[in-house]
């Protein structure tokens, strides 16, 4: 890892107001912690912000009951810092970058993801914050990096994500090629370690960085832990986790991998495969197989009701409970919908949403539409949409392959180009910044 790095932008100069904000900043973090002058010693200059020693040791904090639980053993402190310290700069930038562009992340929003992590742990929001603390992390530092991690979601969402397309051209020539074999393979999980070079790397740091990179597939092929290996040596996003990139579609795999993917067995190391980013060493950790592709189709039609400045939720959901009780009570649905559903593609065919696979609605309305019986008409539910009402009218068992299959490439590609997008746009990011590592000085 790199102990000093700037890019070709100056540092702005120190203007009083700056100065001001940094001095603000320690002061703060001192007060916090009495008696822990020390521990407030800069550690990073990023652009016109500082990350300081305290806010390197809570990161800490919250990283090594991850590492525990992924049973990946403690490196050496210092190692851990700069891998921390990386990730820190990361966040501090898409910070900054959101800043720039006016993305916030409201206290309803922040509250209702912990809610929902809570409940995804049979948890209550107390219970959360009394397990975490139990565990020795502060509610506090966890609160606010979740705040951090839905931000810089959406902040690579607008930058990145939703700048992506893909053409049906596209769908065509991927199943050309890759069809068969996704059938045969449907999800690889993987591991991964980076070895980086810098921008416009000498012959020296290339030799360097791929005997590195032979050194640890050898150490790992003689049976070292890559998880760990990964915390100690990796200069990537993953390293914290192990390495651990999680779960890919077939067609998701990124096209360093794509090739190795399809060949390389449970449990195997690949040999260093280079690219601009560095050396990258990659182990197969899990292979499922694909699975049968029939699916239960439902044919469905709903009425929406979007809300806006005039419209209030009560008031969608209020007109939608009077269509609902016109409807049981004998009225034609289609023909309200017509007059009354703001969904104009459906309402112009009554509503008519035609058969809906697994996936092709929101999960709200799926959930919805799944739970009723083939006949009812739903109560009133809301959706990113706005408010709707939805009618079962039958569902079929179906062999749907082939519409599989083109959903599956298109999220593949999405998800491929999402990847690589997003790490070239995060190293573009870090090189037009100033990032000046004093980790060594504050130690």
């Amino acid at each position: 890892m790199v102990i000093k790095r700037t890019s070709r932008r100056a540092p702005r100069p120190a203007t009083p107001g700056r100065l001001g904000a940094i001095l603000i900043l320690s002061m703060s973090a001192a007060l916090a912690q009495p008696g822990t002058e020390e521990l407030d010693a800069i550690v990073a200059v990023v652009n016109d912000d500082v990350v300081v020693r305290s806010e390197l040791s809570r990161e800490v904090s919250l990283v090594l009951p991850q590492l525990r639980q992924q049973g990946t053993a403690e490196p050496p402190r210092d190692q851990l810092e700069k891998q921390v310290l990386d990730r820190l700069i990361l966040k501090r930038l898409q910070r900054q970058r959101a800043k720039d562009l006016g993305i916030e992340v409201d206290e309803a929003t922040l509250n209702e993801a912990l809610t929902n992590i809570a409940g995804r742990n049979n948890l209550s929001l107390e219970e959360l914050q009394t397990t975490l603390e139990a565990g020795g992390i502060r509610f506090a530092d966890f609160r606010e990096d979740t705040r951090t991690q839905i931000l810089t979601s959406r902040l690579q969402s607008q930058e990145v994500v939703n700048k992506i397309s893909i053409t049906d051209q596209e769908i065509d020539r991927f199943l050309a090629k890759e069809s068969s074999r996704l059938i045969e393979r449907e999800q690889v999980r993987l591991q991964h370690i980076l070895i980086a070079l810098p921008d416009d790397p000498t012959p020296e740091q290339v030799k360097s960085a791929e005997a590195k990179a032979n050194r640890l597939v050898a150490q790992l092929r003689q049976g070292a832990d890559f998880g760990e290996m990964a915390v100690r040596e990796s200069d990537g996003r993953n390293a914290l986790e192990g390495g651990d990139l999680g779960w890919f579609e077939m067609g998701a795999v990124p096209v360093l991998v794509a090739d190795l993917a399809f060949s390389m067995a449970e449990g195997e190391i690949s040999n260093p495969l280079s690219n601009s980013s560095g050396f990258h060493i990659i182990k197969m950790r899990e292979i499922k197989g694909a699975a049968a592709q029939n699916v239960t189709q439902t044919k469905a039609r709903h009425i929406l009701i979007r809300t806006n400045e005039i419209v209030s939720d009560d008031d969608a959901k209020r007109r939608l409970a009077q269509l609902r009780e016109r409807i049981l009570g004998g009225e034609d649905f289609a023909t309200l919908a017509r007059a009354h559903s703001d969904d104009t593609g459906s309402a112009l065919k009554g509503g008519d949403l035609g058969w809906v696979n697994p996936g092709d609605t929101v999960p709200e309305f799926e959930e919805t539409m799944t739970a009723l019986a083939i006949g009812t008409t739903s109560e009133p539910f809301k959706s990113s949409f706005g408010w709707h009402i939805v009618q079962v009218q039958e569902r079929r068992s179906q062999d749907a392959s082939g519409d599989i299959l083109r959903v599956k490439a298109r999220e593949a590609l999405q998800r491929r180009k999402a990847e690589e997008a997003t790490e070239e746009w995060l190293r573009r990011l870090r090189d037009e910044a100033y990032v000046e590592i004093r980790l060594d000085q504050a130690s």
